[in-house]
Protein backbone atom coordinates (compact mmCIF):
# COMPACT_ATOMS: atom_id res chain seq x y z
CA UNK A 1 0.00 0.00 0.00
CA UNK A 2 2.89 2.38 0.72
CA UNK A 3 4.25 2.24 -2.89
CA UNK A 4 0.74 2.94 -4.21
CA UNK A 5 0.38 5.89 -1.84
CA UNK A 6 3.72 7.32 -2.92
CA UNK A 7 2.91 6.72 -6.59
CA UNK A 8 -0.33 8.69 -6.33
CA UNK A 9 1.29 11.50 -4.38
CA UNK A 10 4.18 11.66 -6.85
CA UNK A 11 1.80 11.64 -9.81
CA UNK A 12 -0.16 14.50 -8.27
CA UNK A 13 2.99 16.61 -7.96
CA UNK A 14 4.69 15.69 -11.25
CA UNK A 15 1.60 16.29 -13.37
CA UNK A 16 1.45 19.85 -12.06
CA UNK A 17 -2.02 19.45 -10.57
CA UNK A 18 -0.65 20.29 -7.14
CA UNK A 19 0.12 23.85 -8.26
CA UNK A 20 -3.46 25.04 -8.72
CA UNK A 21 -4.71 24.46 -5.13
CA UNK A 22 -1.38 25.60 -3.71
CA UNK A 23 -1.51 28.89 -5.61
CA UNK A 24 -5.19 29.34 -4.71
CA UNK A 25 -4.39 28.78 -1.05
CA UNK A 26 -1.50 31.25 -1.14
CA UNK A 27 -3.66 33.89 -2.81
CA UNK A 28 -6.61 33.67 -0.40
CA UNK A 29 -4.32 33.56 2.64
CA UNK A 30 -2.28 36.51 1.37
CA UNK A 31 -5.49 38.51 0.91
CA UNK A 32 -6.71 37.42 4.35
CA UNK A 33 -3.55 38.35 6.21
CA UNK A 34 -2.81 41.37 4.04
CA UNK A 35 -5.88 43.10 5.44
CA UNK A 36 -4.28 43.69 8.83
CA UNK A 37 -2.92 41.99 11.90
CA UNK A 38 -4.95 39.79 14.25
CA UNK A 39 -4.48 37.64 17.33
CA UNK A 40 -3.12 34.17 16.58
CA UNK A 41 -6.28 32.30 17.58
CA UNK A 42 -8.59 34.56 15.58
CA UNK A 43 -6.32 34.63 12.52
CA UNK A 44 -5.80 30.88 12.44
CA UNK A 45 -9.48 30.16 13.08
CA UNK A 46 -10.50 32.14 10.00
CA UNK A 47 -7.61 30.62 8.06
CA UNK A 48 -8.90 27.12 8.80
CA UNK A 49 -12.30 28.03 7.35
CA UNK A 50 -10.73 29.59 4.26
CA UNK A 51 -8.39 26.64 3.64
CA UNK A 52 -11.18 24.03 3.93
CA UNK A 53 -12.43 24.31 0.31
CA UNK A 54 -8.82 24.42 -0.93
CA UNK A 55 -8.05 21.15 0.85
CA UNK A 56 -11.23 19.52 -0.47
CA UNK A 57 -10.46 20.65 -4.03
CA UNK A 58 -6.87 19.44 -3.66
CA UNK A 59 -8.11 16.00 -2.60
CA UNK A 60 -10.44 15.75 -5.58
CA UNK A 61 -7.62 16.69 -7.97
CA UNK A 62 -5.26 14.14 -6.43
CA UNK A 63 -7.78 11.30 -6.62
CA UNK A 64 -8.74 12.25 -10.17
CA UNK A 65 -5.16 12.10 -11.48
CA UNK A 66 -5.38 8.33 -11.90
CA UNK A 67 -7.63 7.11 -14.76
CA UNK A 68 -10.34 4.58 -13.95
CA UNK A 69 -8.45 1.79 -15.74
CA UNK A 70 -5.25 2.50 -13.79
CA UNK A 71 -7.22 2.51 -10.55
CA UNK A 72 -8.66 -0.92 -11.35
CA UNK A 73 -5.17 -2.22 -12.13
CA UNK A 74 -3.99 -0.86 -8.78
CA UNK A 75 -6.85 -2.73 -7.13
CA UNK A 76 -5.70 -5.97 -8.75
CA UNK A 77 -2.12 -5.28 -7.65
CA UNK A 78 -2.84 -4.65 -3.95
CA UNK A 79 -5.55 -7.32 -3.88
CA UNK A 80 -7.94 -5.40 -1.66
CA UNK A 81 -10.48 -2.71 -2.49
CA UNK A 82 -10.13 -1.24 0.99
CA UNK A 83 -6.33 -0.95 0.82
CA UNK A 84 -6.51 0.61 -2.64
CA UNK A 85 -8.99 3.25 -1.40
CA UNK A 86 -7.02 3.92 1.77
CA UNK A 87 -3.86 4.48 -0.28
CA UNK A 88 -5.56 7.34 -2.10
CA UNK A 89 -6.92 8.85 1.09
CA UNK A 90 -3.52 8.67 2.80
CA UNK A 91 -1.90 10.38 -0.20
CA UNK A 92 -4.55 13.11 -0.02
CA UNK A 93 -3.97 13.48 3.71
CA UNK A 94 -0.22 13.86 3.26
CA UNK A 95 -0.75 16.48 0.56
CA UNK A 96 -3.19 18.24 2.88
CA UNK A 97 -0.66 18.30 5.71
CA UNK A 98 1.74 20.11 3.39
CA UNK A 99 -0.92 22.71 2.58
CA UNK A 100 -1.77 23.11 6.27
CA UNK A 101 1.92 23.68 7.05
CA UNK A 102 2.02 26.47 4.48
CA UNK A 103 -1.14 28.01 5.98
CA UNK A 104 0.44 27.96 9.45
CA UNK A 105 3.75 29.51 8.40
CA UNK A 106 2.56 32.09 5.85
CA UNK A 107 0.98 34.58 8.31
CA UNK A 108 4.30 35.00 10.10
CA UNK A 109 6.03 35.79 6.82
CA UNK A 110 3.34 38.38 6.01
CA UNK A 111 3.26 39.86 9.50
CA UNK A 112 -0.42 39.02 9.91
CA UNK A 113 -0.24 37.66 13.48
CA UNK A 114 0.45 39.64 16.64
CA UNK A 115 0.76 38.76 20.28
CA UNK A 116 -1.77 39.71 22.98
CA UNK A 117 -2.31 43.45 23.46
CA UNK A 118 -5.00 43.57 26.14
CA UNK A 119 -5.40 41.64 29.36
CA UNK A 120 -8.30 39.62 27.96
CA UNK A 121 -6.41 38.40 24.90
CA UNK A 122 -5.32 34.80 24.63
CA UNK A 123 -1.61 34.09 25.22
CA UNK A 124 0.34 33.72 21.98
CA UNK A 125 1.25 30.08 22.64
CA UNK A 126 -2.38 29.17 23.34
CA UNK A 127 -3.53 30.97 20.20
CA UNK A 128 -1.00 29.10 18.08
CA UNK A 129 -1.97 25.76 19.64
CA UNK A 130 -5.64 26.44 18.94
CA UNK A 131 -4.77 27.42 15.37
CA UNK A 132 -2.93 24.16 14.76
CA UNK A 133 -5.87 22.27 16.27
CA UNK A 134 -8.36 24.11 14.04
CA UNK A 135 -6.41 23.31 10.87
CA UNK A 136 -5.95 19.66 11.78
CA UNK A 137 -9.67 19.48 12.57
CA UNK A 138 -10.75 20.59 9.10
CA UNK A 139 -8.22 18.36 7.31
CA UNK A 140 -10.03 14.98 7.60
CA UNK A 141 -13.37 16.61 6.79
CA UNK A 142 -11.91 18.29 3.71
CA UNK A 143 -10.31 15.03 2.56
CA UNK A 144 -13.64 13.23 3.02
CA UNK A 145 -15.53 15.87 1.04
CA UNK A 146 -12.94 15.87 -1.74
CA UNK A 147 -13.12 12.08 -1.89
CA UNK A 148 -16.91 12.19 -2.25
CA UNK A 149 -16.49 14.62 -5.15
CA UNK A 150 -13.81 12.55 -6.89
CA UNK A 151 -14.37 10.57 -10.08
CA UNK A 152 -14.07 7.29 -8.19
CA UNK A 153 -17.26 8.07 -6.23
CA UNK A 154 -19.35 10.33 -8.46
CA UNK A 155 -20.95 9.24 -11.72
CA UNK A 156 -19.91 12.31 -13.70
CA UNK A 157 -17.67 15.40 -13.43
CA UNK A 158 -20.82 17.50 -13.08
CA UNK A 159 -21.91 15.62 -9.97
CA UNK A 160 -18.40 15.89 -8.57
CA UNK A 161 -18.43 19.67 -8.88
CA UNK A 162 -21.91 19.87 -7.35
CA UNK A 163 -20.83 17.74 -4.40
CA UNK A 164 -17.72 19.83 -3.84
CA UNK A 165 -19.44 23.21 -4.08
CA UNK A 166 -22.54 22.05 -2.24
CA UNK A 167 -20.44 20.57 0.56
CA UNK A 168 -18.47 23.77 1.07
CA UNK A 169 -21.55 26.01 0.95
CA UNK A 170 -23.46 23.65 3.23
CA UNK A 171 -20.62 23.59 5.76
CA UNK A 172 -20.74 27.39 5.94
CA UNK A 173 -24.54 27.73 5.99
CA UNK A 174 -25.19 24.99 8.54
CA UNK A 175 -22.29 26.22 10.64
CA UNK A 176 -23.51 29.81 10.98
CA UNK A 177 -25.56 28.86 14.03
CA UNK A 178 -24.70 25.94 16.27
CA UNK A 179 -28.39 25.24 16.89
CA UNK A 180 -29.32 24.73 13.23
CA UNK A 181 -28.80 21.01 12.45
CA UNK A 182 -25.05 21.29 13.16
CA UNK A 183 -24.31 17.61 12.57
CA UNK A 184 -25.06 17.93 8.85
CA UNK A 185 -21.76 19.75 8.38
CA UNK A 186 -18.25 19.71 9.85
CA UNK A 187 -17.83 22.29 12.65
CA UNK A 188 -15.69 24.77 10.71
CA UNK A 189 -17.51 27.92 11.76
CA UNK A 190 -17.91 26.78 15.36
CA UNK A 191 -14.19 26.01 15.51
CA UNK A 192 -13.33 29.46 14.16
CA UNK A 193 -15.48 31.09 16.84
CA UNK A 194 -13.92 28.89 19.51
CA UNK A 195 -10.35 29.80 18.58
CA UNK A 196 -11.21 33.48 18.89
CA UNK A 197 -12.68 33.30 22.39
CA UNK A 198 -10.66 30.41 23.78
CA UNK A 199 -12.68 27.16 24.14
CA UNK A 200 -13.06 25.13 27.29
CA UNK A 201 -11.69 21.61 27.38
CA UNK A 202 -15.21 20.22 27.01
CA UNK A 203 -15.79 22.36 23.91
CA UNK A 204 -12.53 21.18 22.36
CA UNK A 205 -13.55 17.55 22.87
CA UNK A 206 -17.06 18.23 21.54
CA UNK A 207 -15.83 19.89 18.34
CA UNK A 208 -13.15 17.24 17.80
CA UNK A 209 -15.65 14.39 18.16
CA UNK A 210 -18.09 16.23 15.87
CA UNK A 211 -15.45 16.67 13.15
CA UNK A 212 -14.20 13.09 13.37
CA UNK A 213 -17.68 11.55 13.33
CA UNK A 214 -18.72 13.67 10.35
CA UNK A 215 -15.53 12.69 8.52
CA UNK A 216 -16.05 9.02 9.33
CA UNK A 217 -19.64 9.15 8.03
CA UNK A 218 -18.54 10.91 4.82
CA UNK A 219 -15.75 8.39 4.26
CA UNK A 220 -18.17 5.50 4.83
CA UNK A 221 -20.41 7.02 2.15
CA UNK A 222 -17.37 7.36 -0.12
CA UNK A 223 -16.59 3.67 0.30
CA UNK A 224 -20.20 2.72 -0.49
CA UNK A 225 -20.23 4.87 -3.63
CA UNK A 226 -16.97 3.31 -4.83
CA UNK A 227 -18.37 -0.19 -4.35
CA UNK A 228 -21.55 0.79 -6.18
CA UNK A 229 -19.56 2.06 -9.16
CA UNK A 230 -17.28 -0.98 -9.29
Amino acid sequence: MIPLTLMRLTGFVRTGRALAPLIAGLVVLAVLYGGGQAQAGEAYGVSAVVIFPVLAWQTKLLLDVEPDVARRLALVTVGSRGREAVAGLVAAGLAGIGTVAVALVLPWLLGGVVGPKDTGDLPLAEGIALGVWAHLLVLPAAVALGALASRAASDSPRYGVLILVGGVVGAIVFGLRDSVVPWLAPPMMATARATTSGPTGVRVVELTVHALLWSAAALALYGWLRRRRA
